[in-house]
């Protein structure tokens, strides 16, 4: 019984998701005389919605998995996409626009690892507590995003009139699948084989399972740390440079309304935040279940600020069913 309770507990997500599909359906079934998942469209959007807080979402799962939390990659999203975004302004009435699309994004990872190296600074060299650490550097990020906006632009966005831009953020590969989520399906391969088949993700493992049994093992703690906050924020670079091709500008506040989103996605896919517990592919069910949430409560035609309570909600689920595994594994 117990191990039934544990297995159920471990897949809990997996059967929540298919629990809302099938609610969705057969809403759409009776209410609309249609089909809710078998429609391209709502597929295309789902899986759209989900790319910025998966990105965010994935670097976030390193972190909380060695014990740790980023609440900067909010801002850093932001910082980035500005950071692009400037870049092409400044290179558009001379380069083509591969050249000044690619020096935007080249921008917008350096900004983006500046800021996470500072987080690995203050986090694994001076002890800071992770939660002030990145805390501060969420206001940090945000002023600095605020700032390099108002150079260019009166307020926080700036404007791109670049094509390739454009083209990478809103077209679609044999007019089916959107190149921002065949990006991030191929990011999300790559994490998933970093944190599962190689010694850099056994070290994150451990480093959260048990920091000082870490350290007697040799694993080098405090570099390990920085890297894991380093590839965290690059992550959110990342995403703030599909968020400017998406939308053809870049705005400072462009990760701040997903920033609970990204992190709900890794608790709700099975992390644990006392750390040593958490997979890529338990975030991306996370990540897809906020997504399902969102856009199928839209598409019943609830008030989206109904999604906020939701998701909270699925969070508190969450983190339950978590205490409860742990509960009947100990007994």
């Amino acid at each position: 019984m117990n191990r039934l309770l544990v297995s159920l507990a471990s897949f809990w997500s997996w059967l929540f998701l298919l629990l809302l599909v099938v609610f969705f359906e057969i809403f759409a079934r009776v209410e609309y005389g249609n089909s809710f998942i078998f429609n391209l469209n709502n597929i295309q959007s789902i899986l759209l919605a989900m790319v910025l807080p998966l990105l965010m979402a994935l670097g976030q799962t390193l972190v909380i998995i060695a014990g740790g939390i980023d609440l900067s990659v909010g801002f850093a999203v932001g910082l980035a996409a500005v950071s692009a975004a400037i870049m092409m302004r400044l290179l558009e009435p001379s380069a083509a626009p591969w050249v000044a699309f690619l020096a935007g994004a080249a921008t917008a990872i350096v900004a983006a690892a500046i800021l996470g190296f500072i987080n690995g600074l203050l986090i694994a060299r001076l002890g800071v507590p992770p939660f002030i650490g990145t805390l501060g550097m969420y206001g940090v990020a945000q002023g600095t995003g605020y700032l390099l906006a108002s150079f260019l632009a009166a307020g926080a966005t700036v404007p791109t009139n670049n094509a390739f831009n454009s083209a990478v953020g809103n077209q679609f590969i044999f007019g089916i699948f959107p190149i921002p989520v065949l990006i991030t399906l191929v990011i999300v391969l790559a994490m998933h084989y970093l944190l599962s088949q190689t010694k850099f993700g056994q070290y994150t493992y451990a480093i959260g399972g048990n920091r000082q049994a870490a350290i007697r093992a040799g694993i080098n703690v405090n570099r390990h740390t920085l890297q894991l906050y380093v590839l965290s924020a690059v992550l959110a670079g990342i995403a703030g440079i599909i968020y400017t091709a998406r939308f053809t500008a870049g705005s400072a506040q462009a990760g701040e309304p997903i920033l609970l989103s990204s992190i709900a996605a890794v608790v709700i896919g099975g992390a644990s935040l006392f750390g040593g517990a958490g997979t890529i592919v338990g975030t991306v069910i996370g990540a897809l279940i906020i997504a399902v949430i969102q856009f199928g409560l839209v598409f019943i035609n609830v008030q989206p600020f109904w999604q906020f309570i939701a998701v909270g909600l699925v969070i508190i689920l969450s983190v339950l069913v978590d205490q409860s595994k742990s509960k009947v594994v100990n007994r």
